[in-house]
């Protein structure tokens, strides 16, 4: 297992981002199951078994300013041809420390494995637990490189009075870790809104390549 991606990413975490070098960092994938592509500011990091070579003359071939052709739809385009995978989003990334004790929120954990949200965190993550408040759900698990992450859902019918904020939180006492990652859609302002609400800064923006 490559320990690369791993490094950036608790670096990041930290504050220590890669030099703003408009640069592009090619690595290896740190698992079978995670690759993609990385943005920070001026430097993004791209994790794959793919050859780099193929790589660097795909960006450099890229109708694209170089500070943005990791993340140009045509580069990610080629980058899911070639490796015959998927991809949802590009998602702004964003992460948060872990706060002490229990969340204030009332949560019950479903441990059923066949249950929707579970099934579907399976997918991406490992060691998956999911809580249910009423009206919504979060999710804690081990995604991109080993990371812990959250996502949770709200039902319509409570939305706008707290519950998502709430469960934010509730993931910041939750996890097992030092701190907790998060991805949001930039176009779900919604859902960056309460994120940062709930402490979580953003570190970059992400495009993972999914198997399957």
């Amino acid at each position: 297992m490559s320990e690369a991606l791993a490094g950036i990413l608790a670096a990041a975490a930290a504050g220590e981002f890669p030099p703003p070098d408009g640069a592009t960092t090619v690595i290896a994938q740190p698992n079978a199951r995670d690759a993609g592509v990385m943005a920070f500011t001026a430097h993004s990091v791209i994790f794959t078994d793919e050859d780099p070579e193929w790589i660097r003359a795909e960006l450099a071939a890229t109708d694209s300013d170089r500070l943005a052709a990791a993340m140009n739809p045509s580069f990610l385009a080629a980058m899911l041809a070639r490796t015959g995978r998927s991809m949802n989003t590009i998602d702004l990334v964003t992460v948060a420390g872990a706060l002490p004790g229990r969340p204030d929120l009332e949560l019950r954990e479903i441990e059923d494995p066949d249950h929707p949200r579970v099934a579907r965190a399976l997918k991406f993550r490992d060691g998956v637990r999911v809580w249910a408040a009423d009206g919504g759900v979060l999710v804690l698990g081990r995604g991109v490189a080993g990371r812990w992450e959250t996502a949770i859902e709200v039902d319509e019918s409570v939305r706008g009075k707290g519950l998502g904020l709430a469960l934010a939180l509730a993931a910041r006492h939750l996890v097992p870790d030092s701190v907790v990652w998060s991805q949001q859609s930039p176009g779900n302002a919604r859902s960056v809104r309460t994120f940062q609400a709930a402490g979580f800064r953003p570190v970059g923006s992400e495009a993972l390549f999914v198997a399957g």
